[in-house]
């Protein structure tokens, strides 16, 4: 490498975990050095955003969306692993969203939401816009469904909006929804309900820089295996609701682009 590796875990980095994301690399940065690796960063990287990590050739180990890493950024990455957590809405390396309203909503199925503001914390968004789409389709009965379609910028703040009124649907992965009920019970997720839980598509990847060889991505992919056999991060595992990776990785985004497709197929394209 020109210039040393960056590694950044930004998908679930709230401030309230940003010390058990820490723990966690500095396992990680021990591991990798002992078996040889150079250039291992001291930390995380926080000032840059997903998009700018996703693409930078000097990415050793990062977290990602699969759907905008399907639609934008595949040959610039390699999949490493896909975390298992435990939380409800997951099975084994997969994850769902929940479709949420407010408790005082009277909607009782998708259907119900008809003509409602919806909002979402990114256009390419798995969690937030991916899924919701494939839940709407078989229902929207033609390309649109909702009154409004707004951008928040983040789960926490789609949370937000519909707590306060703002909108009146949003789609929060089931590991997010988790931390904040119990990172940020105040922060409106407490006046929240699930209304539906989507299909189920893989947890949010490990990746790492397309530029990275196969004997590195080997070496992550052994300190991941030897982060779950180390006692002293029990704790911390706990702390992230993290039980252990996929070290094998499906690597064609197959399941996220069929839910766009069958979308589309549904006459749904767009999310709105």
């Amino acid at each position: 490498m020109s210039a040393p590796w960056i590694a950044a875990l930004p998908m679930y980095d709230f401030p309230a975990l940003a010390d058990a994301h820490e723990r966690l690399w500095s396992a990680l940065k021990r591991q990798l050095e002992r078996a040889g690796l150079a250039d291992v960063p001291a930390g995380l990287t926080r000032d840059r955003n997903p998009e700018e990590l996703w693409s930078d050739p000097r990415l050793l180990l990062g977290q990602g969306c699969e759907y905008p890493l399907a639609k934008l950024f595949g040959e610039r990455i390699r999949l490493v692993a896909t975390p298992r957590y435990t939380v409800p809405g997951c099975h084994g390396a997969t994850y769902r969203s929940a479709v949420l309203v407010r408790k005082t909503d009277p909607a009782k199925t998708l259907a119900d939401l008809r003509g409602r503001r919806c909002v979402i914390n990114e256009r390419y968004s798995n969690s937030g816009m991916n899924l919701l789409r494939a839940s709407i389709a078989p229902v929207a009965g033609g390309p649109r469904f909702f009154e409004s379609v707004e951008v928040s910028g983040s789960h926490r703040q789609s949370v937000q909006s519909v707590a306060a009124g703002e909108a009146e649907v949003c789609a929060v992965d089931c590991v997010t929804k988790v931390h904040l009920e119990r990172l940020y019970p105040a922060g409106g997720i407490g006046a929240l309900r699930v209304l539906h839980w989507t299909a189920a598509t893989p947890s949010l990847p490990m990746i790492a820089s397309a530029a990275a060889s196969v004997e590195t991505i080997a070496g992550i992919r052994a300190a991941l295996k030897g982060l779950m056999l180390d006692p002293a991060l029990g704790a911390t595992r706990a702390r992230l609701y993290l039980e252990g990776f996929d070290l094998a990785p499906r690597g064609a985004f197959s399941e996220v682009l069929h839910l766009e497709r069958e979308a589309s197929r549904l006459g749904y394209p767009e999310l709105i």
